[in-house]
């Protein structure tokens, strides 16, 4: 096992993921050394690589399209009006814990209709957040919570409901990745699979928000960005009584943009379920913006670049990373590994799958992605669990969690680039201490545990 081309190309690519070398180099140069470890050559090691970025073009293209819908949805003003609502709630109710505890539940809520319902990802953070530190800094609340809040939100929707960013992950990438490596899925439910590793991430919540972080702390009113402050101030502005006739116009008209942006979404949903298709989901919701005039025409060109650049990153990294997977299956020396492993294993299910979990923490801590990580993993794990005898429903549930595990608690990732950048607006918010660290301990841990139960009882 320690000349074995695939785990050397593992290797390699994770130290150079977390020695910050980008990760679609990381990858590329770990598919061309087990490429020529396995002694492919660099033509036959180029064709794989090819071969794997043509199968994983469809969801690079169903991200670039998510991006473009979700700087439409920004460009409506939806976010702001929500952030504006929630503030006016506070200056109406007070700094009491019912507030408090009802602003808790509304991010999770935007957060985990990010990746399902309102397929934007991490968009919505840098619209939604900072409009909201002056009210968070009022009632003294904890941000490393806010992280956590909005971290379980990415994480554990994708993880668990196939919708929006669950449908590629649970679907597009997972089960068609495990189907290729040779199980049966057509009886597989993903959502049964996935339940007690969900109950894991549900679990860390409930720690974070009851036991680590609800002392209050205090931050500097400091002066933040102003369009945030703006924002925050958007309706005790809105209250007064010599509003003009502008003013007045101004608001129907946004009015009208948070109702196209709503029919928009909905119409997103809707395509996506009868079509079971994102792509067209988010083609249809973008259309709904152009038609509506919401987003126009001439504008219609900078929009979607800019929702293209805003996902990109994430596309490029997943077509490298079904490169990456498709240089593996063609070394031929996946087989030799599961059987070095499973003589390792001597057959102990327990010990296989707590390695195997451990294994997936470390390669999405490195890639930053656990959709990059599934068609990694599963080309080795598959193999490997049938021969430990595991069902296939375990089986999908340990891949599943192997993937999700490291995606909160990577400094790489957008779970939690995410949350900072709308957190430390006002430079009051550490990336590695208060969103790293925080959502690692609280999630990573539970998680781990949960997906090792879910190997055993399923």
């Amino acid at each position: 096992m320690t000349i074995n081309a695939v785990l050397l190309a593992v290797v390699i690519m994770l130290g150079l993921s977390l020695s910050r070398v980008h990760v679609v180099l990381s990858l590329l140069i770990g598919a061309l050394a087990g490429g020529l470890l396995a002694g492919l050559g660099i033509t036959e090691t180029l064709e794989a690589f090819q071969e794997g970025i043509r199968n994983g073009a469809q969801i690079a293209l169903s991200y670039a399209l998510l991006g473009a819908f979700a700087v439409a949805i920004a460009h409506s003003g939806l976010p702001q009006s929500l952030a504006g609502a929630v503030i006016k709630r506070i200056d109406a109710g007070g700094t009491g814990g019912m507030i408090k505890y009802m602003l808790f539940a509304g991010l999770i809520t935007m957060s985990c209709f990010s990746q399902n319902l309102i397929p934007i990802h991490i968009a919505f953070i840098p619209l939604l957040v900072p409009p909201l530190l002056l009210a968070f800094n009022r009632m003294q609340i904890d941000r490393r919570l806010i992280a956590c809040l909005l971290t379980f939100g990415l994480v554990t929707t994708y993880m668990f409901i196939p919708y929006g960013f669950g449908d590629i992950y649970l679907n597009q990438i997972m089960l068609k990745n495990v189907g290729e490596a040779g199980i049966d899925i057509t009886n597989i439910s993903v959502v049964k699979a996935m339940a007690i590793p969900a109950l894991g991430m549900l679990v860390g919540l409930l720690t974070a928000v009851f036991i680590s972080y609800r002392k209050p702390r205090q931050y500097q009113q400091v002066a933040i960005d102003k369009e945030a402050r703006d924002a925050a101030l958007q309706s005790q502005r809105l209250e007064g009584d010599e509003l003009s006739k502008t003013t007045a116009g101004a608001q129907s008209q946004s009015k009208l943009k948070t109702l196209i942006a709503l029919a928009a979404i909905v119409t997103a949903f809707v395509v996506q379920l009868y079509t079971d298709s994102l792509l067209l989901g988010s083609m249809f919701g973008f259309a709904v913006f152009m038609a509506t005039g919401v987003v126009k025409w001439r504008e219609a060109d900078t929009v979607f670049n800019d929702g293209i650049k805003l996902m990109a990153m994430i596309g490029f990294i997943m077509i490298t990373a079904q490169g990456f997977a498709e240089v593996m299956k063609a070394t031929g020396e996946i087989a030799p590994l599961i059987d070095g492993a499973t003589n390792l294993f001597a057959g102990n299910k327990a010990i296989a799958a707590l390695v195997m979990l451990g294994i997936g923490l470390v390669v999405t801590m490195g890639i930053g992605s656990s959709f990059s990580t599934i068609p990694i993993i599963a080309a080795i794990y598959v193999p490997l669990c049938i021969s430990l005898g595991f069902s296939p429903l375990a089986t999908v549930a340990i891949i599943g969690t192997a993937g999700a595990l490291g995606d909160a608690g990577s400094p790489a990732s957008d779970s939690t680039l995410g949350p900072t950048s709308g957190l430390n607006i006002d430079g009051q918010h550490d990336h590695i201490k208060d969103s790293v660290v925080p959502t690692f301990l609280h999630y990573n841990i539970p998680l781990l545990v949960f997906g090792w139960i879910a190997a055993m009882v399923l």
